[in-house]
Order: C-alpha cells, then sequence, then structure tokens
C-alpha cells in the first residue's frame, strides 16, 4: 500500500490576534479609569440660560462690521494707538463676513498687534 505524503497545511495564528485584541482591552480599561470619576452628588452650574457677555479688553466685531471696544464704537488704528503692541482679543458676531473679519485680524497685525486671538464660544453638545 502506497501512501501518499500529506501536505502540510499552514496553521491560522489566530492566538497571536486574540492575544493583541485582549492587551488592546485592558490597555483601554485601565487607561479608561485614570481620571477619578465625579462624585455623585454633585450638581454642575448650569449657564445656558445667562447672558454672555464679552471679556472687558476685547474688541468686539458687529454683524454689520463695526468694531467696538468697551461700549464705544472704535477701528484698528485708533485701539492699536492706545493699547500698544500687546495681543488683540476680538469677539466676533457669529454673522460677521469672513471678509471682514481677516480684514480685521490684517490690519491689526500690520498695525503692530503681537497676536490676534478669537474668543468663541465652546459647547459640550
Amino acid at each position: 500500500m502506497i501512501r501518499r505524503p500529506r501536505i502540510g497545511r499552514k496553521r491560522d495564528s489566530t492566538i497571536t490576534l486574540i492575544n493583541v485584541v485582549f492587551l488592546m482591552l485592558i490597555f483601554f480599561l485601565i487607561a479608561g479609569t485614570v481620571a477619578p470619576p465625579l462624585d455623585s452628588n454633585l450638581q454642575l452650574v448650569e449657564t445656558s440660560g445667562l447672558e454672555g457677555r464679552e471679556p472687558p479688553d476685547a474688541l468686539v466685531l458687529h454683524q454689520d462690521g463695526r468694531l467696538s471696544f468697551r461700549g464705544a464704537v472704535t477701528d484698528p488704528q485708533t485701539y492699536m494707538a492706545d493699547h500698544g503692541a500687546k495681543p488683540v482679543r476680538i469677539v466676533p458676531d457669529r454673522a460677521v463676513p469672513g471678509a471682514r473679519l481677516i480684514e480685521v485680524t490684517g490690519a491689526l497685525r500690520r498695525l503692530g498687534a503681537s497676536g490676534v486671538f478669537l474668543v468663541t464660544v465652546r459647547s459640550l453638545e
């Protein structure tokens, strides 16, 4: 009786894949518990009903394109003449055209502002 030699099949190494997935699971379980949980009795402050106000040292860029500082209408030249080369914060209206915002920030930089920062709202939702 003649026997054929067995052709050895290459075994799929699923054990290695299972080990990697298991190690990733352990890693994410540990990494997810690094930060201590908040106290269950803690009630966070609700700010949705508060009136939004700009920071007192920021320029406000209104929807119609005018600039104001502390309630008084101004322009980039007048503002920079009074405030020197410090960084400038701008609170733009949501509906202000992007071209006007770029125009104002460019003018402030040309007039010597060391930086121009936009003040925006960060939502948790």
